[in-house]
């Protein structure tokens, strides 16, 4: 690698709407390309895809840029160079009516919850989102759809030689986590901000307690916009407060969903678990204040239904939800978060829960979807977990806070859809080699097993019953003999995951013949025929969004079309 591409640069992604649009938050992450670029690129949708992959960075000067990160506020600053060089400045953004939300969980549901609102009124709307599931151009949408593969191609290319040709370092940012110095923060003249549920995730780049994640997610606010937030703990609470008093950024506490509904119908969801109406609550506010300051032509402030309440928060408005709102929460869609599919014996439940927090709502969710459930006769059901965590998370963490779901089987595997990606430019991924997705998934299999053990361990010390008139003694408790791994196994993609769970069954997923060897592991055969013959088989799949997104890709062939 040449001495020039030593210097990291970031690049943008532009959330953009029309005049009467809207455009909610995504986040990046810098990287820098280490590929050589083709003399004559191809106009074909995969072709953009795959020089855009070219552009992340490679997994090996990743990890150089992390021990020499330098100031983060400079990154921030590089966005103005690279929004220049594509042909834009920063005051055309601040034209835009844009809604800005960062958070650790719910985020990307809050946007969709407000997006599907404000086009129920009949608003054309822009929407950025971040990771994609299964294609790239899903983090674009217009009116609610992924933009066309030959638009995509059109403004990739258009944008990529508007950088060729003022070149020094052309990179690309892999957007997801929001924050101070992200460079969605480029954007000065939001609207109105939201900040949903907060938590430990990021650590090694927003810190490594909620204060000072907290801290990171409220750089978005601005002097004199509006703000709302919901219910947090006490400590980030405080802190979104104190950085919004600093700036005099109004900040508002969203009342609930039972605050609103009082008095009127029950609001539906288009999105399932009881979390969902944290997300919606806060797109109620965002919704309502944005519509509102349009019709002020952005002149007006809040009003707030009681001022200074929890940590000095004035609560937000109590108001009852119009027709609109109502149709846009019950419509609202968001693939792979609190999403079931049923075919025949199998249910497919998929949920992108990577954080603490959002695993124990996952975890809610899965157990009250079960608790809801027809129970087959005439056989057994079974579950399973499909599982895979990337990044610094940490995965012993997420792994025992899912054990309550009482998995008959734990299945884990990289974030590919085949073991060989190169004819899917959508899911490859050049940040990490083969080898460390795999050893991941190894500690995964490994945790999990090592959970199990403890689980079915007693005490280490145990009063056994005392026998007729002997006396009652102390007695170390014998070790019983480890059979936790015979429930785990680890496959190399997630197709070959897919095909030993499905067993055929899935009337959808008919992959080829499965290759050989997948059922030369003693509990991948045994398990082969436990799951043939169950009555109903119920999969969790969670952890990555990336696993999410390539089962959903294999599940929902309908997607990559």
């Amino acid at each position: 690698m040449s001495r020039a591409r030593n210097h990291l640069r970031a690049a943008l992604f532009l959330a953009a709407a029309s005049a009467r649009g809207v455009t909610t938050q995504v986040a990046a992450q810098r990287g820098l390309s280490a590929w050589p670029v083709p003399q004559e690129p191809s106009m074909e949708y995969q072709d953009a895809v795959r020089m855009l992959n070219t552009l992340q960075t490679n997994a090996g000067y990743l990890e150089q840029v992390k021990r020499q990160r330098g100031d983060p506020q400079t990154q921030l600053e590089a966005m103005e160079l690279y929004l220049a060089r594509s042909g834009l400045q920063v005051e055309d953004l601040d034209r835009l009516n844009i809604i800005h939300v960062t958070g650790t969980k719910g985020k990307g549901s809050t946007c969709a919850f407000t997006e599907c609102i404000l086009r129920s009124y009949g608003l054309k709307t822009g929407f950025f989102s971040s990771p994609h599931l299964v294609q790239v151009r899903e983090r674009i949408r217009i009116n609610g759809q992924p933009i066309s593969p030959e638009l995509f191609t059109k403004y990739f290319w258009r944008l990529y030689h508007r950088l060729e040709e003022t070149k020094v370092d052309l990179a690309v940012v892999e957007v997801g986590i929001g924050g101070a110095y992200d460079c969605t923060n480029i954007i000065r003249k939001p609207v109105v901000c939201g900040v949903s549920s907060l938590g430990i995730d990021h650590t090694s780049l927003l810190g490594d307690t909620v204060e000072k994640i907290a801290w990171q997610k409220g750089g978005i606010f601005k002097q004199g916009v509006p703000a709302f937030t919901v219910l947090q703990p006490e400590g980030p609470l405080a802190v979104l407060r104190d950085r919004a008093q600093q700036i005099s950024c109004p900040l508002y506490l969203c009342p609930t969903l039972e605050a609103l509904e009082e008095g009127g119908p029950p609001l539906a969801l288009g999105l399932d678990g009881e979390h969902q109406r944290s997300n919606a609550a806060l797109a109620l506010q965002l919704a309502h204040c944005w519509l509102q300051q349009q019709d002020r032509h952005g002149a007006g402030e809040v009003k707030a239904s009681r001022p200074g309440l929890l940590w000095q928060l004035p609560l937000a408005p109590v108001f009852q939800p119009t027709s609109h709102m109502r149709l846009g929460l019950r419509n609202t869609e968001w693939l792979g978060r609190t999403q079931v599919l049923r075919r025949g014996p199998l249910t497919w439940y998929l949920d992108g829960a990577h954080t603490p927090s959002s695993v124990q709502a996952c975890v809610r969710w899965f157990r009250q979807a079960l608790q809801g459930r027809e129970r087959p006769s005439g056989g057994p059901e079974v579950r399973v977990l499909l599982f895979n965590a990337t990044g610094d998370r940490d995965p012993a963490a997420l792994l025992k806070l899912l054990q309550p779901c009482q998995f008959d089987y734990a299945v884990f595997c990289p974030n590919l859809t085949e073991v060989s990606s190169t004819g899917n430019a959508d899911q490859q991924n050049f940040t990490v080699t083969l080898d460390q997705v795999l050893l991941r998934c190894l500690e995964h299999q490994q945790h999990w097993n090592h959970l199990d053990e403890e689980q079915a361990s007693p005490d280490l010390w145990s009063a056994p019953s005392p026998e007729p008139g002997g006396p009652t003694s102390l007695l170390l408790a014998p070790h019983p003999p480890h059979t936790s791994s015979a429930s785990s196994l680890v496959f190399s993609c997630i197709s070959h995951a897919l095909q030993w769970i499905s067993q055929g069954r899935d009337p959808v997923f008919q992959p080829p013949t499965p290759p050989k060897g997948l059922l030369t592991h003693p509990v991948a055969h045994s398990g082969a025929s436990v799951l043939h013959e169950a009555a109903a088989i119920h999969v969790l799949v969670t952890g990555s969004l990336h696993l999410v997104g390539g089962v959903l890709k294999l599940l929902e062939p309908a997607l990559s079309q």
